[in-house]
């Protein structure tokens, strides 16, 4: 710790744990104390720690070929492609290290459609529309189009041409939309946001406004797809197709991997030497992408991250009975939200439960998040919200403790 405090940009601010491994739910740390995993790594570790599938490709791929450039062929780019398609409905791929990458590819992608099918001379479409409140990650584009200002201030000024339409206001929507716009784009489910989910109104809107103007419709499933809310992607549960598409955090099991998909339209405004990238898509990755694909598909884990989704909720959801510091329950599937009434309760409240033995953590300030493994059982879920219960019931104690000393 105190190597990394002198080495290290400060870049995030560390829980004092030092972990050394973990087995399918759990986590150990550097004294052999057990933690149970309610947040995979920021929705990474989606079928845990150590899964046999994983190590087993990992070992297997390592002692063939870990690196090649994209110059050349391997034997497992063209299948997990092709695994990809089918689950999304797009056409083509893009593979790239991260998330970021991945909507850094959209962006671009969707300017560059947007010129080559400018054919009547008029201005060029080129602005984008983004969602307040939203998060698509920390490199100029992607921080151009994030909708929080924390995160767009220090750095600025940003990309031109991106205005952010309020969260789930179709009106506003509707007026900041015209002819210049080539693209909108949105998550779903806002992960960093607050695990806040647009309305089908609202989707349904954005995808018939972007159809008939000629503009391509960008879903971030970065945190939400390959899974996780009950279907294979957060959009499905809306019945609408995007023109483009970012996945990475579960998709290679912990390894580093994003993926852009598009439609064979779209995909024509692309031609070589327009985009790329080094690692991106290389065989010991995408090799073991296959492996996570075939053991979700293998275990049905779609379909019981939906049931199991909504027990999990509904345990959340008795903990406002209890607790009037508890002020709505979010989300779908294993990506949950609960929002407690202060900052500080909810930054107190992930200590309490880290030193309960369980990981979860905070996003936007005050809303307590939730990306446990798709292999979490409901054993493992009672656990935790009878922590969690107990937690919130320590803290209302202290805080009606305090308030009669001060009367």
């Amino acid at each position: 710790m105190r190597t990394e405090e002198k080495l290290l940009l400060p870049t995030y601010d560390r829980h004092k744990i030092l972990f050394r491994k973990g087995r399918g739910v759990y986590l150990y740390d550097s004294t052999g104390r057990r933690y149970l995993d309610f947040l995979s790594g920021i929705g990474v570790n989606a079928l845990g720690h150590a899964h046999p599938a994983v190590r087993k490709a990992i070992n297997a791929q390592a002692g063939k070929l870990i690196h090649i450039s994209n110059l050349f062929f391997h034997d497992y780019q063209a299948e997990l492609a092709q695994r990809l398609a089918k689950i999304s409905g797009l056409d083509r791929v893009f593979f790239c290290n991260s998330g970021t990458e991945a909507w850094e590819g959209a962006l671009k992608l969707a300017r560059a459609y947007a010129r080559a099918n400018n054919s009547n001379g008029k201005e060029p479409r080129w602005r984008i529309l983004a969602m307040e409140n939203s998060f698509h990650g920390r490199t100029f584009g992607a921080l151009s189009t994030t909708g929080q200002e924390k995160y767009r201030e220090p750095f600025g000024p940003m990309l031109p041409g991106v205005e952010f339409v309020r969260f789930n206001d179709i009106a506003d929507l509707k007026k900041k939309f015209d002819s210049t716009v080539c693209a909108i784009g949105f998550e779903v489910i806002q992960g960093e946001g607050g695990i806040r989910q647009l309305s089908p109104e609202f989707v349904r809107t954005a995808r018939s406004l972007a159809t008939k103007n000629h503009a391509l419709l960008i879903c971030d499933e970065i945190q939400s797809g390959l899974g996780r809310t009950g279907e294979w992607f957060a959009y499905q549960h809306y019945g609408i197709k995007p023109d483009l598409l970012t996945i990475a955090k579960p998709l290679a099991g912990g390894l580093p991997l994003g993926a852009l998909l598009t439609t064979d339209r779209v995909a024509r405004a692309i031609h070589p030497g327009l985009h790329g990238t080094t690692f991106g898509g290389g065989p010991l990755t995408c090799a073991v992408a296959l492996a996570v694909l075939d053991t979700i598909e293998r275990g049905k884990l779609v379909t019981r991250n939906r049931k199991i989704g909504d027990y999990f909720r509904k345990q959340l959801e008795s903990l406002r009975k209890n607790h009037t510091s508890v002020r709505e329950v979010r989300g779908m599937g294993l990506m949950l939200g609960v929002e407690l009434d202060s900052a500080d309760l909810a930054k107190s409240t992930v200590e309490t439960m880290l030193q309960r033995g369980y990981v979860i953590n905070r996003t936007n300030q005050t809303v307590l998040r939730f990306l446990p493994p798709f292999i979490i059982k409901k054993k493992h879920i009672d656990a935790l919200v009878s922590a969690l219960d107990e937690a919130l019931t320590e803290s209302a104690s202290k805080k009606d403790s305090v308030a009669r000393r001060k009367k």
